[in-house]
Formats: structure tokens, C-alpha cells, sequence
């Protein structure tokens, strides 16, 4: 072996105390705790009604203090507000939002979801929030009948859809009123050239098609470098769109449906804007994926509960169990296992704070792991709590919904069922 110098050593020693330092320097922090006053009372109130099966929760104070704070903004601006339907999918969750907002206009996004929704509010106003294959209108048309049908604004994103929708409608004597999508900045579809959005008018009131409006979706504002510039260009595409309707011959444009908005935008709106209405849905429970700067006096609504099924105080790697306690040793909030009832939603875990995916074991529909520090204590029966990164497609995995309210499950909202 050969002779090491002092040197050598030295230089060696330090290399391995930079990588020890690098090592403590890149070790994650210790998190965890237990439930919070706040949780501990929604635990106990999902326990002392036998839920203890995956619940989705939604807090009806906390809901109602969202819905007077967007009414609070949108009355002021004198805008009326359009409910999102696939962001509330529950017939009593969407009165109860368009009770407190005082309006009764929706807009929905599945044919399955209006034939439900129809006969329970035959007089709304409601437009369609994406296009949808003709077979749909008919299908819509022949499960409400032409009446209802007739008075739903139908969204047209192309000439082509515009001459099929005409085409059926006209064979099933079925009055046509039309919306059309025009692309204001997303580019995901609609009509972005006003000569082909004019065109498509003429073509429109010539087959005797009435024009109802316009639907211009805007939520990659605040994502760009420059939400400012981006609302500003977006509001111009809209401005020419309107143009491009009195160009056509559309009598005063300006008096009908010029919808915008999303609950990223509708405070932009709000503050000025050339719609006459925004539509809103999320920003009522406001999920993980909306916390924007512009909704910060909004709170988390709806939860994710569900009981832990087991519990592994030292957590064991499989297959390589001897690598456990250093794994434990370099992040210390993979202690500790619990294996819970369902899994794998578009949700963070919230409470206890410190639970964290395993990136070992990955996301299971089963039996999730979530890993935690020692300071997080739960036993098989305790309650985890997840926090929606959405509402749509999320609040139809579970059932009723829960209805939290004065430290107890006061009511169960049925959900409508499940499309897309």
C-alpha cells in the first residue's frame, strides 16, 4: 500500500468534511406534528357520524364566507356571476352557491350534467362551457324536449360545428341560440380571426340561428411573465370579437352574453373589463391549484378525510431493509408509515402537517403510504385530511358530500353523477 503523505491526508480529510457538510446541508428538516384545534373537531365530528371511509368534507361556514366575499366583489363592479357547474357538481351545492350569489345563471359542461340539472332549475339561464359533438345536442334535445333546449346558449368554437348544430337542429324543429368560444390568449380552440367569426355570424343569422353571445376563457393571465400585458391582449381579442359581431350584423352586441372569467381572473374582471359577466366556480372551496395572490382572502372549503388502516412506527424498506435506518437518519420524516383507506386523488396530504408521498413506494388507489416524522402519532382509526388541488372531477369520487357545520356533520349533499 502505498505511503500516504500528510498532504494527501489533509486534502482527503477534507473532501470527505465538505461531503459530510454537503450531506447535513441537503438533509431535509423535520416536520410533523398532530391535528391542529381546527382538524381535531372535524375528526371528531366525522367520527361521531360512522364516517370512516373516505369522505369528502366541505366546511359550510368556511363556503359561506367565500360566497359573500365574491358577491362582495362582483356586486360592487355590478357584474353578474355565472356558477361553474363542473366545479360544484351537486344540485344543493350549486343552489345553495347561486342562492347566495343571487343569480340563477350556470354554466355546464356535460350534456349528462344539464339533462340533471334542467328540470331542477327549468327557469335558468345556462351556456354550454365547451362544445360538444352534435350527438350530444341531440341527445340533449330528446331527453328535455325543444322547449328547454332551445333556451340553452350551445358554445360554437367552428364553422363546421356551427353547420351540424344548424343542420340538427333544424330537423328536430329545435330554436337554435348559439354562443361562440373565441380564443382571447389560452389558444385552445375558438375562433381567433374575426373575418371567420363574422363570416360564421352572417352564416348563422341567414339560417335564422340566433346569436346569444360570446365565451372568451382566460385563466393563463395570471401565469404569464406579465399578467398585466396578457389581461390587456386578451381584452383587446374581446373587443374585436365584438366588433366582429356588429360587422355581421348583430344589433347591438354589447346587450348580449359576453362571458369571461375563470376563478383566477374574475377580480381582474371586476376591476374593468369589455364582458358584461364572469363565471366562477372553484374560487367557492378554493382548491390547492387556486391559491393565487388574487384570491388570498378566500379559504380552503372542501377536504379529503379518510382513516388510517395501519400504522409502522419504524418503517421498513422492502427488499432492502438494511438500508432503513440510514434512510431514516437522512430524512427523518420517513420514520414513520400509515397506510390509509383509498389513495392516489388530486390532493395534498394537510393534516397532520408533515405527511409527505412516498416516492419509494409511490401513489396507490388502494392503501396510500404516507410517511411522517415521530412527531406524528397517529394510531389505525385517527383521520388524515388532504387538501383538493381541484373540485370538478375530484368531488364526484366520493359520494354524498359531507356537510361540516356548528362542530358536527349537520347534512349529506348528494353529487350528480359522474361525467366528464
Amino acid at each position: 500500500m502505498p505511503k500516504l503523505s500528510r498532504r494527501t491526508m489533509l486534502i482527503g480529510g477534507g473532501t470527505l468534511a465538505v461531503a459530510g457538510i454537503g450531506t447535513m446541508l441537503a438533509r431535509p428538516a423535520m416536520g410533523g406534528g398532530m391535528h391542529d384545534p381546527y382538524f381535531s373537531g372535524l375528526a371528531k365530528a366525522l367520527r361521531e357520524a360512522d364516517l370512516m371511509r373516505p369522505t369528502l368534507v366541505i366546511d359550510r361556514a368556511r363556503l359561506d364566507a367565500n360566497i359573500a366575499a365574491i358577491r362582495k366583489t362582483t356586486d360592487a363592479s355590478r357584474l353578474p356571476l355565472r356558477v361553474v357547474a363542473k366545479s360544484l357538481p351537486s344540485p344543493q351545492l350549486l343552489a345553495h352557491v347561486m342562492q347566495g350569489m343571487g343569480h340563477d345563471r350556470m354554466m355546464v359542461f356535460s350534456a349528462e350534467m344539464l339533462l340533471q340539472l334542467a328540470p331542477l332549475h327549468p327557469r335558468a339561464s345556462y351556456l354550454m362551457g365547451k362544445p360538444l359533438p352534435v350527438s350530444e345536442f341531440v341527445r340533449v334535445v330528446e331527453g328535455v324536449g325543444a322547449e328547454t333546449a332551445g333556451r340553452v346558449q350551445w358554445l360554437i368554437d367552428t364553422p363546421l360545428r356551427l353547420r351540424e348544430y344548424t343542420a340538427a337542429a333544424r330537423t328536430r324543429s329545435v330554436p337554435l341560440n348559439v354562443s361562440f368560444e373565441i380564443d382571447v390568449g389560452l389558444h385552445r380552440g375558438g375562433f381567433a380571426e374575426t373575418a371567420v367569426l363574422a363570416d360564421a355570424a352572417r352564416k348563422a343569422q341567414a339560417e335564422g340561428v340566433s346569436i346569444a353571445g360570446l365565451m372568451g376563457y382566460d385563466p393563463h393571465v395570471p401565469k404569464m411573465p406579465s399578467p398585466d400585458s396578457a389581461y390587456e391582449a386578451s381584452q383587446g381579442a374581446y373587443s374585436n370579437a365584438i366588433a366582429a359581431l356588429a360587422d355581421a350584423g348583430v344589433v347591438d352586441p354589447r346587450s348580449l352574453t359576453l362571458n369571461a372569467a375563470g376563478s383566477p381572473t374574475f377580480r381582474r374582471h371586476c376591476r374593468g373589463t369589455v364582458a358584461n359577466e364572469v363565471s366562477v366556480g372553484s374560487a367557492f372551496v378554493k382548491p390547492g391549484d387556486f391559491d393565487y395572490d388574487e384570491l388570498a382572502d378566500l379559504t380552503a372549503a372542501a377536504f379529503i378525510a379518510t382513516p388510517v388502516l395501519k400504522r409502522d412506527g419504524d418503517m421498513k424498506l422492502p427488499g432492502i431493509e438494511p438500508l432503513s435506518g440510514p434512510m431514516h437518519w437522512f430524512d427523518r420524516n420517513t420514520e414513520r408509515g400509515f397506510f390509509v383507506h383509498g389513495g392516489h386523488w388530486l390532493a395534498q396530504p394537510v393534516s397532520p402537517p408533515g405527511l409527505q408521498y412516498s416516492s419509494l413506494f409511490g401513489r396507490s388507489s388502494n392503501q396510500e403510504l404516507l410517511t411522517g416524522s415521530h412527531r406524528i402519532d397517529l394510531q389505525p382509526g385517527d383521520t388524515v385530511f388532504y387538501r383538493p388541488d381541484q373540485s370538478e372531477a375530484l368531488l364526484l369520487q366520493f359520494g354524498d358530500i359531507a356537510i361540516y357545520e356548528g362542530g358536527t356533520i349537520s347534512e349529506r349533499w348528494p353529487t350528480l353523477p359522474i361525467s366528464a
